[in-house]
C-alpha cells in the first residue's frame, strides 16, 4: 500500500483492509450473521485468513448472544468454529480478570473446539483455539527431541494443529505465548521455544518473526539500557532477515498481515535500520496494531514518534 494512502488518521480495526471481513464485523454488531457465514465459508482450506477472521468475528460476538444462536438455527462448520471462538475469548477474558466462573466457562469452550473440530475436520483452527486455552490449565507433556531446555508444555495440541497445517501463523504464537511470564512461562523456556520454532519454519515464512515478538514480550522499561536491546547484532540480523525474506510475501495476503508488520517495523526502527522500517510502516498503509508500541507507552504515541523520525505523515494533531 503507497504511503500516499494514509489519510491522516490510524485505523486500528483488526480488520483492516479485508473489506469482506469489514462489512462481517459490522452485520455482527447489529446482530446478524449472514456476512460472517458468507466471510468463514469462502476460507475453507484458507487456513490463514479462516483463523484471522474467525478471531476478529470472535471478538465482535463475545459480549452477545450471537454465536449461540447462530450455531442453533444453522449449525455447520462456520457456525460451530464462531462459537469455538466466542468461547474460547470467554474463557480467557475471565482467567485474565480472575473470574471464579473461569473453569465452567474453560469446559464449555474446550466443547466447544470438540464440536468444532467434528464439524470439519481438516480445519485447524479448533485446536488452534485449544491452544490458547492451554495457558489456563497448564499441561506439562514432555518437549521433543531439540530444544536446550526441554520446557514442558502443551506439546500434543501443538502437534495435533501442526499435522493440519505446519506452518499455522497463529497455533505457533499461542505456543509460544504459552510460555510468556505473565502466564507463568520462563524467559529461558520463552527463548528455546522462540527458536526452536522458528529455525524450523521456511525462510520467508512469517513464523521466522517470533523472537521478535519474545523480545517484545521481554522488554522491561524499567531497566537500564532496556531500548538498546533492539541494537544488538542478533536482533538487528532477524529484524534484516524478516525485511528480506517476508516482506516481499505480504503483497499475496488476502489482507495486510498489520501485528506481524507492525512487530517487524518496530524492530527495524528501534534497531536504527530507518530506510527498512520506513518501507515496512509504508507497507502497512493507515492501518496500525497497538502491540509492540504499547510496551513502550500510548501506542499511538509510539507509532507517531516513529513515523515522525522516518519521515512519514503523521495524524494532525
Amino acid at each position: 500500500m503507497p504511503a500516499g494512502s494514509f489519510g491522516g488518521q490510524y485505523v486500528w480495526h483488526p480488520a483492516a483492509d479485508d473489506r469482506r471481513l469489514a462489512r462481517a464485523c459490522i452485520d455482527v454488531k447489529a446482530g446478524r450473521y449472514l456476512g460472517a457465514e458468507r466471510a468463514l465459508r469462502e476460507t475453507r482450506g484458507d487456513f490463514g485468513t479462516r483463523a484471522h477472521r474467525s478471531l476478529v468475528l470472535a471478538s465482535e460476538a463475545a459480549d452477545s448472544d450471537l454465536a449461540e444462536r447462530w450455531l442453533a438455527e444453522a449449525p455447520g462448520p462456520e457456525s460451530a468454529l464462531l462459537w469455538a471462538r466466542v468461547a474460547m475469548l470467554r474463557a480467557l477474558r475471565a482467567e485474565d480478570s480472575g473470574a471464579r466462573h473461569t473453569g465452567a466457562l474453560l469446559g464449555i469452550a474446550e466443547t466447544a473446539c470438540e464440536r468444532a473440530a467434528l464439524f470439519d475436520p481438516r480445519d485447524p483452527t479448533p485446536w488452534t483455539a485449544r491452544l490458547a486455552l492451554a495457558r489456563i490449565r497448564r499441561p506439562r507433556d514432555p518437549a521433543p527431541p531439540g530444544l536446550l531446555t526441554a520446557p514442558p508444555g502443551p506439546w500434543p495440541l501443538l502437534a495435533r494443529a501442526l499435522r493440519l497445517d505446519p506452518w499455522n501463523r497463529e497455533a505457533h504464537h499461542r505456543f509460544l505465548a504459552f510460555y510468556f511470564a505473565r502466564y507463568g512461562g520462563t524467559a529461558s523456556a520463552r527463548w528455546d521455544v522462540a527458536s526452536f520454532l522458528s529455525h524450523r519454519a521456511p525462510v520467508g515464512s512469517v513464523l521466522r518473526l517470533l523472537p521478535l515478538v519474545a523480545l517484545a514480550e521481554e522488554y522491561d522499561p524499567s531497566s537500564l539500557l532496556a531500548h538498546r536491546t533492539w541494537r544488538q547484532p542478533q536482533w538487528v540480523a532477524t529484524a534484516l532477515r524478516g525485511y528480506r525474506n517476508w516482506l516481499p510475501e505480504v503483497p499475496r495476503y488476502r489482507y495486510t498481515p498489520v501485528l506481524d508488520l507492525s512487530y517487524l517495523a518496530h524492530a527495524l526502527y528501534m534497531g536504527r535500520q530507518q530506510p527498512e522500517a520506513r518501507e515496512v510502516l509504508v507497507a502497512m498503509g493507515p492501518y496500525a496494531a497497538r502491540m509492540p508500541w504499547s510496551a513502550f507507552g500510548d501506542p499511538g504515541d509510539q507509532l507517531t514518534r516513529a513515523r515522525r523520525t522516518l519521515g512519514l505523515p503523521v495524524p494532525a494533531a
